[in-house]
């Protein structure tokens, strides 16, 4: 057991780096290409920074192992609100003032509302299911594109500069997009396998190993980008980031699942983690619809939410 554990951390450090070099690999093809930085923004990084959790749910849905795909979708959002913006927050209020980000807030209760559908009115992430979670995340992007591109203010969309030091067709840029294309379905196959003998191992079912291990990790990045930006008093640009982050996760890559195979909802889905993802984004959206600051006893209430959370998954599945 402590091998498969050590294996399944060493998965989600190769998924995360290789995702990271993936991203910055493709944007720097993609602006010695001349394409727009707006394009880039809204296709490469939007979705490469979605590549861990994209490439795990579709390895999974493949390897037949369902409970490690749902889980990762449902963990990751919930980690998202409740630990990626409650930690900082305590940190340092974090502020919904950000203009068009009530858009974006009911674009992400609807994805909220298809997956939930897809979960208790059919029981499962089917072809017909997948199709139209991302028929929507296109819509989405291009709804984006065209507010964007005629001035709009989105405050989803990933900053670019942060990738553009390696802008240009080199050995490195060819070396990171290489190691990225390896890494990450290496890691992905390294965090399934292993997660889902661990489940067995433990006795418990696989979803609590994508609810807690594989969702936390693939939150890292963002927790870390969000406390950094806590510390120097700017986490209101965070916010943003999550918002866009639960919906890709929603939408692409619980689209990709329906695409690639058959996810099945199991009870303890429907009846207990769905239910906390769905409080979690009308929490969030509450504070952003009424434009309320989180402040530091809203981000400790959500902290300890989490933690809550992760001790009662520990205990409904007999403890780890």
């Amino acid at each position: 057991m402590v091998s498969q554990i050590i294996l399944v951390l060493f998965g989600l450090v190769i998924l995360l780096a290789a995702g990271d070099l993936l991203v910055r690999g493709a944007v720097g093809l993609a602006a010695a290409l001349r394409i727009p930085a707006l394009i880039i923004s809204l296709t490469i990084v939007a979705f490469g920074t979605s590549a861990p959790e994209l490439v795990v749910t579709v390895q999974a849905v493949l390897s037949g192992n369902d409970g490690i795909a749902l889980g990762n979708i449902i963990g990751s959002n919930i980690a998202n609100v409740l630990l990626v913006l409650g930690l900082p927050a305590i940190i340092y209020p974090i502020t919904t003032h950000v203009e068009g980000l009530r858009r974006h807030v009911i674009v992400m209760l609807l994805a909220t509302g298809a997956f939930a559908a897809a979960a208790y009115v059919n029981g499962s992430i089917d072809t017909m299911w997948g199709g139209a979670l991302f028929a929507g995340i296109i819509a989405y992007v291009a709804y984006m594109w065209w507010r964007a591109s005629h001035g709009g203010a989105e405050p989803v969309i990933d900053e670019v500069d942060e990738y553009l030091e390696n802008a240009g067709i080199s050995a490195k840029t060819i070396a990171f997009l290489a190691v990225g294309l390896i890494g990450l379905p290496l890691g992905a196959h390294l965090l399934v396998t292993n997660g889902s003998s661990l489940a067995a191992s433990l006795g418990v079912r696989e979803e609590l190993i994508g609810l807690t291990i594989i969702a936390f990790g693939t939150s890292l990045p963002e927790l870390a980008t969000v406390v950094a930006a806590a510390f120097h008093k700017k986490s209101d640009v965070a916010i943003g980031g999550i918002v866009g982050s639960n919906i890709f996760n929603l939408l692409a890559v619980g689209g990709a699942a329906g695409l690639t195979g058959t996810a099945v909802f199991d009870h303890a889905s429907r009846s207990v983690d769905i239910p906390v993802m769905i409080v979690t984004m009308l929490l969030m959206s509450a504070y952003v619809l009424s434009r309320r600051d989180i402040g530091r006893l809203t981000g400790m209430f959500m902290f300890g939410a989490y933690i809550g959370f992760i001790i009662a998954l520990t205990k409904l599945a007999g403890g780890i």
